[in-house]
């Protein structure tokens, strides 16, 4: 909401692709910047065409380093580790102004029945990444792939599989964010730019811009409003996290830090009428044990966003039941409600409207903080069918 009102639904995010030297011929004799901007969503088919516009100067050849100008954000905002664990999970991934692919590497499992195996293929390619081309097949059932197949990210470039994939499964995915932004960052382009035969013999390493650098090229994210839809319907942590630390860059300038996007949201809260004294962020996503609101706030919040001139983008941007998002299957207040999950070890939460058989529309908000929270979700589904309905 504090996005959307402040920002803006058009916004955009710029990432900038510059040259450090000389362009002779085919060679950039100097190094080639990207200047981060903080893009929630540099998703690898989009890097694709950026690198694809460097190519059209006709470039093979970087006789320098790649820098990684991350000045946007201020620096040690890291991985959270949620829970004391650091095992490499991608929905952990912490911001970066160059977040490339939410810094997630894809492992796919692909049953192979006659040749007893499953192979392996990994997206996006990672230069210097050595991965088994497949794992056996195995007869545990399917509902239980997950913990078959046993995964150690200990040395992100040589990820191990051991175990077995089930053989009556389709393909799986697993996902692991547990390189750091430099070393994915470069590994990412040394494997685009080196498969069309393009030189680099280099490295990747982060500093500001030089003043004399030239732009080759550009490429601007999709609309703030689109942007906001991904990080609500599919709970991406990452992207909301990049968001709030733009929000901080906005309102009082470049680098973005978590106090600068707090001061700016409370100032958004406060103009708007909405006291909340017990309101606790860290670090803006909610994956936080730390962080609180009370749900009579929250609630005002929805109503007081529901009056407002960004409504309509903001409610779009939330899961349906029983349609789409972390709500898809879901099948409660017969697909009219649009709401927000949330989870952490002991907590269970929902946030949002619910259009109930009456045609009255409600803010419906659950937080339950319990041991035993996991077991939950029938008591928030119950709910919103209950409010759909008596309301």
């Amino acid at each position: 909401y504090t996005a959307l009102s402040t920002l803006g639904p058009a916004y955009t995010f710029r990432t900038d692709v510059l040259a450090d030297g000389e362009i002779a011929g085919n060679e950039l004799r100097g190094n080639l910047v990207f200047r981060g901007g903080g893009d929630p969503k540099l998703v690898i088919e989009n890097f694709w065409l950026l690198v694809e516009k460097v190519r059209a100067y006709g470039l093979q050849r970087i006789q320098g380093d790649v820098l990684l100008d991350r000045t946007a954000f201020a620096s040690g905002d890291d991985d959270p580790a949620i829970d004391g664990r650091d095992d490499g999970r991608a929905y952990e991934v912490g911001p970066d102004p160059l977040l490339l692919n939410f810094k997630a590497v894809g492992f796919t499992f692909i049953p192979e029945p006659r040749a007893g195996r499953a192979r392996i293929v990994v997206v996006p390619e990672i230069a210097g990444m050595n991965t088994p081309a497949s794992i056996a097949l195995g007869d545990r059932p399917c509902a239980a792939w997950r913990s078959a197949v046993r995964a150690d990210f200990s040395v992100p470039l040589a990820p191990k599989f051991t175990g077995s994939f089930p053989r009556d499964c389709a393909e799986r995915a697993i996902y692991m964010g547990a390189l750091s932004h430099d070393a994915y960052f470069g590994g990412v382009f040394r494997a685009l730019w080196e498969r069309e035969g393009g030189r680099w013999s280099g490295r990747v390493r982060s500093a500001a811009t030089p003043p004399a650098a030239a732009l080759l090229a550009s490429l601007e994210s999709a609309p703030l409003a689109a942007l906001i839809r991904d990080s609500n319907k599919f709970s991406n942590n990452v992207m909301t996290r990049q968001i709030y630390l733009t929000i901080g860059a906005t309102r009082f300038g470049a680098p973005g830090d978590t106090d600068k996007a707090e001061r700016a949201t409370r100032q958004f809260l406060a103009s708007r009428g909405l006291a909340m004294s017990e309101l606790r962020i860290e670090n803006g996503s909610g994956l936080s044990p730390r962080e609180r609101i009370s749900a009579d706030s929250l609630a005002a919040l929805l109503r007081d966003a529901y009056y407002s001139k960004v409504m309509p983008e903001l409610m779009t941007s939330l899961p349906i039941a029983g349609v789409d998002g972390t709500m898809r299957t879901r099948r409660v207040a017969a697909g009219s409600a649009h709401i927000k999950t949330g989870m952490l070890t002991g907590v269970r939460a929902i946030a949002g409207y619910v259009l109930a058989r009456s045609g009255h529309r409600y803010a419906v908000v659950a937080i339950i903080n319990h041991r035993n929270a996991g077991s939950a979700q029938r008591v928030h589904d119950a709910l919103l069918d209950w409010v759909y309905d008596n309301g």
